[in-house]
């Protein structure tokens, strides 16, 4: 699978059943799970094959580094991007194409604490992410912005600031 870093608050593609609404006859679209939607994604830098599934705790890539007790997932590949670039561990960042297994909601870190109304389109669940492709042809952030974001998140872990609310 291929697709274009076209900016933030990008949405890959609204669902074709709700139209991108999230709703349908004043009940949450089924489909996409009432984001609006039609694909997920998630960043990392885990190797991963389409059918593997992405399950809540594995440590945490910020603040204290705590088991996570959810997976997140985005309908933007900006976000995704973020995701990829910031991951723990070493080797490339990957993006994959995510199918989530059960309920979603609204991140809560991101949507609460700095863009609410979800513009950004990141969601996390307790229950697995399915890997359904990966995002080959992406592009990461310019170096001055990764590093002022790298920068950051270190000042927030010396200052103690959890990052993540999980």
């Amino acid at each position: 699978m291929t697709a274009i870093n076209e900016g933030p608050f990008v949405v890959s593609e609204p669902c074709p059943v709700c139209r991108g609404q999230g709703v349908i006859d004043e009940q949450p679209c089924r489909v996409c799970h009432g984001t609006g939607v039609q694909r997920f994604f998630h960043g990392t830098k885990a190797d991963l094959k389409p059918g593997d599934l992405i399950r809540p705790g594995h440590t945490s890539n910020f603040g204290k580094g705590r088991e996570a007790r959810h997976v997140y997932l985005t309908g933007t590949l900006d976000a995704a991007t973020w995701g990829a670039e910031l991951a723990a561990g070493d080797g490339p960042g990957r993006i994959y194409v995510v199918e989530p297994t059960g309920a979603i909601e609204d991140d809560p870190n991101l949507t609460d604490k700095k863009f609410p109304g979800n513009p950004t389109k990141s969601y996390r669940s307790r229950e697995p992410l399915r890997v359904a492709g990966e995002i080959t042809d992406w592009q990461g952030h310019p170096p001055e912005q990764l590093k002022a974001m790298k920068d950051n998140l270190e000042r927030l872990k010396r200052e103690g600031v959890e990052a993540i609310d999980d």
